[in-house]
């Protein structure tokens, strides 16, 4: 079977200092993109760059705020993206398909399996997807972090091997990326704590920065699939990614090896789209965050907040108010608040639908 990877390019790669779209750099990534499939591998694309291709489309007088300025240029500019990367493809007899989506698009489990069934319908023809977010209609709440998340949902959605995310740096540092005591942290396990390294500054053209990066990567490398930070302005970095991992500048989220299955890869990326709330007593916390594997049950439950549906997405809330998990409910939300406490009825969130997560103020980055 072939090897899978997910490639996030980002705003800071394929944009110049002017702000416009840096055509050299995209064009050296498609040069990649097509030696990587030359050798077999699958490749999708999460590319950025919209914005920046129609900001020099158009001139206008008109004074506009942020997000009309955003919806405009993405939707000049992602026609103009995606015709570039065609006629770049196009020259390695590569064909190549265009997804806009957006963060709501994964609340829905069926929406998520209609957007893997798409995607694995492209990769089975030979075609070479791009992402990106549908800017035009993703404003304010409805906005993915940055495509750095959405890589992030991609790489799980299709059980890739290994997701890179190509920023304009070599990766992670010990100290500021410009000074040059600093050194590149090369290997990140999953208990390593990079707190101190990170700052949290955002990168010129993108949305979000290397605190984001570090997040997005820390979860998907919990899920099984390798993740790769390195510098997308460097002449052939995928080919040496590939080819000469060793002598490469770049920073590894080490995966790991147990597998975790579709569904619940799914919910472990729901957090945002937690439609209620259900807060449980310390003796539920307790059997929840302990070794055995166990179902949450409404003896346990004390409260139950939000308006939801049977098959939503809802967060756990332990007794001192921190989410300790998010699942898919068993309930709808005023059947469950009468049920609270009840003996010998199913369970709220069976274990094949629950994840657990630490406390947001424990977790290492």
């Amino acid at each position: 079977m072939a090897e899978r990877i997910v490639i996030k390019v980002g705003s800071n790669v394929l944009t110049r200092a002017d702000g416009k779209l840096d055509v050299t750099t995209m064009s050296a990534i498609v040069d990649q993109v097509a030696w990587l499939r030359a050798r077999g591998f699958e490749v999708i694309m999460v590319s950025s760059g919209a914005v920046a291709s129609g900001r020099g489309e158009l001139r206008t007088d008109r004074h506009m705020d942020q997000v009309a300025q955003r919806q405009l240029f993405s939707a000049l500019g992602q026609v103009k993206l995606i015709n570039l990367y065609y006629e770049l493809f196009r020259e390695y007899q590569l064909h190549v398909g265009q997804i806009l989506t957006m963060k709501e698009n994964f609340a829905s489990r069926r929406e998520y399996l209609n957007q893997r069934a798409c995607l694995s319908v492209m990769l089975d023809n030979g075609v070479v997807p791009i992402i990106n977010e549908n800017d035009t209609v993703s404003v304010t709440e409805l906005m993915f972090t940055d495509n750095d998340e959405l890589s992030g949902l991609i790489a799980t959605m299709m059980d890739a091997s290994r997701l890179i995310i190509l920023s304009n740096v070599d990766g992670i540092f010990d100290g500021l990326p410009a000074d040059p005591a600093s050194h590149l942290i090369t290997e990140v396990s999953a208990d390593r704590d990079l707190s101190q390294y990170i700052s949290h500054e955002k990168s010129g053209f993108g949305r979000g920065g290397m605190l984001t990066k570090c997040s997005i990567a820390r979860k998907v490398a919990d899920e099984g699939i390798e993740v790769v930070i390195a510098n997308g302005k460097r002449a052939n970095i995928l080919v040496d990614l590939v080819s000469h991992p060793d002598t490469t500048p770049h920073t590894t989220f080490k995966a790991r090896a147990t597998a975790t299955s579709g569904v619940k890869k799914w919910i472990a990326h729901s957090e945002s789209f937690a439609k209620g709330a259900i807060h449980i007593n310390a003796q539920a916390a307790h059997a929840l965050l302990g070794e055995r594997a166990v179902s949450l049950l409404m003896v346990g439950v004390t409260s139950v907040e939000g308006d939801f549906e049977e098959g939503d997405i809802v967060s756990i809330i332990g007794p001192d108010g921190q989410r300790i998990g998010i699942g898919r409910s068993g309930y709808g939300g005023d059947e469950a608040r009468a049920l609270v406490g009840h003996h010998n009825v199913r369970p709220i969130v069976h274990y094949d639908y629950l994840c657990m997560t630490e406390p947001e103020n424990s977790k290492p980055l």
